[in-house]
């Protein structure tokens, strides 16, 4: 398994619950696994402490492995070379990335050099990754500094400096949220090419998306996560055709589609928790239709369902316990 993470812990000091709790997610080689979720659900936190980009104070339990690497264990030099060899990341917001008064070649340059190659060699690379994600005019793009590029440009400038290194492992957080839609196509496309060189080293991806007809249509497995829990898992055609757990339902009824049926779209009561609320029982037992007083005081750990995939419902039959990943399997929702 490329990316293996069991039982996660991470708490903050001043804060009621943990950031994230119990988390176990598996990316394998050559695989798209989506990541969805409100905003403040852990998503974003789950990718860094892949990188181990947490913050300083935060305490952090269970196990993370990175291509056969013990993540939570590196120092030094070899947490560099993870950092910038075995993982990559692209951030929603490009420009957070990029130094406003360096060119964009520089960027680039910077990453391949420590690679290996030459000046040469790396600027000519640039622009081929440059080319690559769909960029007019290369050669003239590395020569220019940020701020005469719109927000879509930088975006493909960030996806190239994260491919520059070969990662075995690239996290995208809301990569295509910048760019329009045909471009957004284009992106995936060619985030989703790096599939085809086959082998067990084959590059695999954790794709975090606020797009949940994104998600059913390009990722293989979603892992649906609510409160710094995982709630629902499964292969993506499965768990969008066939939600099991409430807050997946209530994202799918709240989320807009292209479908030639008119549908009310029914957003989710109430908000999602902070950091200051404690739970003893269910996290989405406040905003939860189907909730029960039970659902206030026990707190439901994943079920394995029929037909593979888990869910945290106490309301779901429980068939077996649900520590092992669900079957990949390719699917779709169009």
């Amino acid at each position: 398994m490329l990316l293996d993470i069991e039982h996660l812990t991470v708490q903050l000091p001043g804060t009621a619950r943990p950031v994230l709790t119990d988390v176990t997610l598996r990316v394998g080689s050559g695989e798209v696994v989506g990541l969805v979720g409100e905003s403040g659900s852990g998503k974003s936190t789950t990718a860094n402490a892949a990188l181990r980009l947490l913050p300083g104070d935060a305490t952090a339990t269970g196990r993370i492995t990175v291509d056969g690497t013990d993540v939570l264990s590196l120092t030094g030099d070899a947490l560099r070379a993870h950092r910038s060899r075995t993982v990559a990341m692209v951030h929603q917001d490009p420009r957070s990335a990029l130094n406003p008064v360096r060119r964009v070649g520089d960027f680039l340059t910077e990453r391949l050099r420590g690679a290996g190659l030459d000046q040469r060699a790396a600027r000519a690379r640039a622009v081929e990754l440059l080319a690559a994600v769909g960029l007019s005019d290369p050669e003239r793009r590395v020569r220019q500094r940020p701020h005469e590029l719109s927000g879509g440009m930088l975006q493909r400038v960030v996806i190239a400096g994260a491919l520059a290194a070969e990662p075995r492992l690239l996290l995208a957080d809301e990569a295509t949220s910048a760019l329009d839609v045909t471009t957004q196509a284009e992106i995936l496309a060619l985030l989703k090419s790096l599939r085809t060189s086959g082998g067990d080293r084959t590059p695999g991806m954790l794709f975090i998306t606020h797009d949940l007809q994104l998600a059913a249509a390009y990722c293989d497995r979603v892992y649906v996560m609510y409160a710094g829990r995982v709630v629902e898992e499964g292969a993506a055609g499965d768990l969008f055709a066939r939600p099991r757990h409430p807050y997946t339902r209530g994202l799918l009824d709240c989320s807009p589609t292209l479908d030639t049926e008119i549908r009310e779209i029914r957003p989710i009561p109430g908000r999602p928790p902070s950091l200051a609320d404690a739970f003893t029982g269910c996290e989405f037992a406040a905003r939860c239709p189907r909730a029960e007083a039970a659902c206030e005081t026990w707190r439901p750990e994943p079920v394995a369902l029929d037909g593979g995939g888990t869910a945290a419902c106490r309301r779901l039959p429980v068939t077996s316990s649900a520590t092992a990943t669900a079957t990949v399997t390719e699917g779709s929702v169009r």
